[in-house]
């Protein structure tokens, strides 16, 4: 079972690389399911004890990077992924209207509780829950999703 306290971190602050660098979404557009843009994964946040990833970070709005805003959306609500674009199955106003990350927080567990409650799905340290399989659903083929520490290939 994955622990309550779990610690999240940015992919490239962890000790982490994605086993398979296929399934590397950073910088592809992400789309709802209706094929609204909502804006670019910037970055994977992985739960460093399991090393697994947990939410897409999505940066939209802004010029050229300046006055982005991110959104969190846990991996559960990837639905499908291609060489250029993640689809979710939240819709662009649903993900616009989503708790906003506060950087200054010390203790994050409430902000990553508020977000899957809001959009619907069981947090990761909840029993029974099991792990999507991103970056595809497990009705798709079988991607590990997973990272490795560091230094390790295979």
């Amino acid at each position: 079972m994955a622990d309550e306290r779990a610690t999240l971190v940015r992919l490239p602050d962890s000790d982490r690389m994605l086993a398979d660098p296929a399934e590397d979404v950073r910088g592809r557009k992400v789309r709802d399911t209706d094929g609204e843009e909502l804006g670019t994964v910037e970055e994977l946040l992985v739960d460093a004890g399991e090393g697994r990833i947990r939410f897409l970070r999505v940066e939209h709005g802004g010029i050229f990077g300046f006055g982005a805003t991110p959104s969190f959306i846990p991996v559960e609500a990837v639905e499908g992924v291609s060489d250029d674009e993640v689809t979710v199955e939240q819709a662009r106003e649903r993900v616009a209207g989503a708790p906003r990350y506060d950087p200054d927080l010390v203790d994050q567990q409430p902000y990553y509780e508020s977000l899957y409650g809001y959009y619907g799905y069981p947090p990761f340290w909840t029993p029974g829950y099991l792990y999507s399989g991103f970056p595809y659903h497990p009705s798709r083929p079988a991607a590990t999703g997973e990272v490795r520490h560091g230094g390790t290939r295979g």
